[in-house]
C-alpha cells in the first residue's frame, strides 16, 4: 500500500482528488492539509511515502513560503519521501525550482486522471516523473537570471507597491531597490516594472 498525502489550499480539488485516489487498491490517503507549515509538520509525524504537492499555497507563519519551499523543507526532515508538485501553473521556472527542491515528478492539474494514478506508482518505485514539455522548455530556457536580491526586490513590487514601500519591506535603501529593479529590467528586456513582473512569473522565477 502506497500511503499518500495532499497538499493543496483548494478544498474541492483537494477532496475530489482524495477520492478518486482511494479507489485505487494500492494507494492509501493518509492525510489533506491546505497550508504550508501544516504540511510539512503533517509528513513529519505522519511520515507519507509520496507527498502531491500544490505550489502556490499559503504559509500560515507570514513568510510567503509555497509548495516548493515546503518541498525543500521535508527533504530537509524527510529526505526519504517522494514529492511530485502538482499544480495548475506549468510554468518551466517552477520546474526547475521543484527539481531542485528535490521533487521527484511535476504534473499539471488538467493531465488524465489515470497518468497522475501512475505517476503516484512509478515515484514510490524510486523513478522520476516529469512532463516532458515543460521538461524541454526549462532546458530550453535555463536558470533564471535574476540574483536573489533582485528576484526578492521583484516579487515586492508585484503589488505595486511604491520604492519606499518596497526599501522598508526588504530592508534595503531607496537607491539600491531601484538599482535592483533596474538591473531584473534589463535582465529580463522589461520596459516597465509591471512587465518584468510578468516575465519571471510567467517563467516561474518568482517564488
Amino acid at each position: 500500500m502506497i500511503t499518500v498525502l495532499l497538499a493543496d489550499d483548494q478544498a474541492m480539488i483537494r477532496q475530489a482528488l482524495g477520492a478518486l485516489l482511494q479507489l485505487e487498491t494500492d494507494i492509501d490517503v493518509v492525510g489533506q492539509t491546505g497550508e504550508v507549515t501544516e504540511t510539512v509538520r503533517r509528513v513529519i509525524e505522519d511520515g507519507p511515502e509520496v507527498v502531491l504537492l500544490d505550489v502556490q499555497m499559503p504559509a500560515a507563519d507570514g513568510s510567503g513560503a509555497d509548495g516548493i519551499d515546503a518541498c525543500a523543507a521535508i527533504m530537509r526532515a524527510r529526505p526519504g519521501t517522494r514529492v511530485i508538485i502538482l499544480t495548475t501553473f506549468g510554468r518551466p521556472g517552477y520546474l526547475r525550482r521543484a527539481m531542485e527542491a528535490g521533487a521527484v515528478g511535476y504534473m499539471v492539474k488538467d493531465a488524465p486522471a489515470e497518468q497522475l494514478v501512475e505517476g503516484i506508482r512509478r515515484v514510490h518505485q524510486g523513478l522520476r516523473v516529469v512532463d516532458p514539455t515543460l521538461a524541454a522548455a526549462s532546458l530550453s530556457i535555463g536558470a533564471s537570471p535574476l540574483t536573489g536580491r533582485e528576484s526578492e526586490v521583484l516579487a515586492a513590487a508585484a503589488s505595486g507597491a511604491s520604492t519606499s514601500a518596497i526599501a522598508g519591506q526588504v530592508y534595503l535603501s531607496e537607491g539600491t531597490v531601484r538599482n535592483h529593479l533596474s538591473a531584473a529590467m534589463g535582465k529580463l528586456g522589461a520596459a516597465t516594472r509591471a512587465e518584468a513582473v510578468r516575465i519571471a512569473t510567467e517563467n516561474g522565477w518568482l517564488g
